[in-house]
Order: C-alpha cells, then structure tokens, then sequence
C-alpha cells in the first residue's frame, strides 16, 4: 500500500493536451510561391508558420499590420520633446519661486523679463510643432 506522499507525488512530464494535432500533410513550393508565401507571413506577423497556414485554409481572418517606420520615428521625437517640454514647466515653476525668494524685487523683476521673452520664444515654437504635426498628418497618416 502506498503512504500519502506517494500518491500526490508528481510524476512530472507534459501535461497532456486535450485535442492534440496529430495529422501532417507536405505541400512543395517553387522559389516564386515561398517568397510570396513568406512575404505574406511575415506581414502577417503571426509567430508559427503552421498557425498561418491552417488560417489561410479555414478563411479565418488574417491580420496584417503595416507600421510605417518614418511614422512611428516621428511620433517617438514627438513624445521625447513634450517629455522635455513638461519638464521645462517644471523648473519654470522652480525658478520663478527661487527668484521671488533669493532677489530682492527690482532684480527678480528685471530676470523675470528676460524668462518671459524666453517663453514667448518656447510658445512660438510649440506652434510651430503643432502646424508640422497637423502638416505631418494630414500628408502622411490620411492615406
């Protein structure tokens, strides 16, 4: 008879599957079909060929995904300059306090100025970001 840690012990090995694919069939392709075949799975961007495969057979839906490298660099830049962008707002914040703290009142003034020109300098050029990226869409991510 066997003890109780026995009969609960793990034997280990696969856990066996429930419907498990046990048919292959074998198609030959000249060198024209494989590379329209491998075109089409690797738009595809599915992982395994045989998933593909039985896809395309049984009409299931097919995704492919086209990414435009240009697109996603530019959109990636972007990201990076409003990242910058929300930072230099911080330290505007940080700056204006230390000036209203450390400077006496004329001084603080007279460098308040010159941040504000600086940011009207910053804001034209956010404009100038925006149009570029309406400009951007509109020519390129409308097709």
């Amino acid at each position: 008879m066997k003890s109780k840690n026995e009969s609960n012990r793990n034997k280990g090995g696969r856990i066996p599957k429930d419907n498990p694919a046990k048919n292959r069939y074998v198609i030959y392709l000249n060198d024209v079909d494989n590379a329209r075949f491998l075109s089409l799975f690797e738009q595809s961007e599915m992982k395994v060929k045989a998933h593909f495969i039985t896809s395309c057979i049984f009409n299931k839906p097919i995704k492919i995904v086209k990414l435009d490298k240009y697109a996603h660099d530019y959109y990636m830049r972007l990201t990076t300059f409003f990242g910058q962008f929300r930072s230099v707002g911080t330290n505007y914040n940080q700056v204006v306090k230390a000036l209203n703290t450390n400077f006496t009142e004329k001084k603080a003034l007279a460098f308040l100025y010159k941040l504000e020109k600086a940011t009207i300098e910053l804001v034209d050029i956010y404009k100038q970001v925006v149009e570029l990226t309406h400009e951007f869409e509109t020519k390129w991510l409308k097709k």
